[in-house]
């Protein structure tokens, strides 16, 4: 009688095993629950991700956008005033012409944004991040940019009438042909800025520090213009009461 040994256990090929165990591992992870990732047709909300993303001139006013990321976010001629954008991050944005009026932007990141001609009338920036940003010819009227950080920033012609600026640095900022008529300048650092044709008429550098005579001469103050101890006003002033 020939005896027959039987083997419990059947053997497959190498290949075999590995393509299954590839499959079982594919299966695991399509089963296992991924995360909400956001997207540039997500509707608008608190912590909406649009980064990189093209919204030009649309209309987003009202909204409420705490903590978006709006990282490199082209919004050209769009309008966002009244929107709650507190601590949104705009980095590296295009914000020319874009209208922030009457929103609330504590702590927000606008550090290397583009925005020529725009608005942030009436806007809370308080404590906000604007280093290197260019925003030549933007108007920040009576705005709150309370310990806020300006500094190495392109602000030609920036608008600051009535706007609260203390405490905030504006050292290495190109603040030429810049209006600062009626601000509050309480606190603010503006070492080695430059201020040719700057408008300070009647404004209060007395507690500015940074300055130094240079910076003065080419600026345009009047007899009103008050500042720091150990700098003069300049027998003439170059503006003469002119449009700078």
């Amino acid at each position: 009688m020939i005896a027959i040994s039987v083997h419990s256990r059947s053997k497959c090929p190498a290949g075999f095993q590995t393509a299954a165990a590839i499959a079982i591992g594919l299966i695991a992870v399509l089963a296992a629950p991924s995360p909400a990732l956001a997207g540039c047709r997500d509707a608008p909300g608190p912590d909406v991700d649009w980064s990189d993303c093209r919204k030009r001139s649309v209309v987003l006013s009202g909204n409420d956008m705490s903590r978006a990321n709006f990282s490199s976010i082209d919004l050209i001629g769009s309008d966002l005033r009244n929107t709650m954008l507190k601590d949104v991050n705009l980095e590296k944005a295009t914000l020319n012409r874009t209208d922030f009026s009457g929103s609330k932007m504590a702590g927000a990141n606008l550090s290397k944004a583009e925005g020529g001609r725009a608005r942030f009338k009436d806007t809370d920036l308080s404590g906000a991040n604007l280093t290197k940003a260019e925003l030549n010819r933007a108007s920040f009227e009576a705005a709150n940019l309370a310990e806020s950080d300006l500094s190495k920033s392109e602000l030609g012609r920036a608008d600051f009438a009535d706007a609260n600026l203390t405490n905030s640095d504006i050292s290495f900022a190109n603040l030429a042909r810049a209006n600062f008529s009626g601000a509050n300048l309480n606190g603010v650092k503006l070492k080695s800025s430059y201020l040719y044709l700057t408008r300070i008429e009647g404004s209060d550098l007395s507690t500015v520090s940074g300055l130094e005579q240079g910076q003065i001469d080419l600026a345009c103050g009047d007899g009103n213009t008050k500042l720091p101890n150990g700098l003069q006003q300049p027998d003439n002033w170059p503006c003469n009461g002119e449009d700078g």
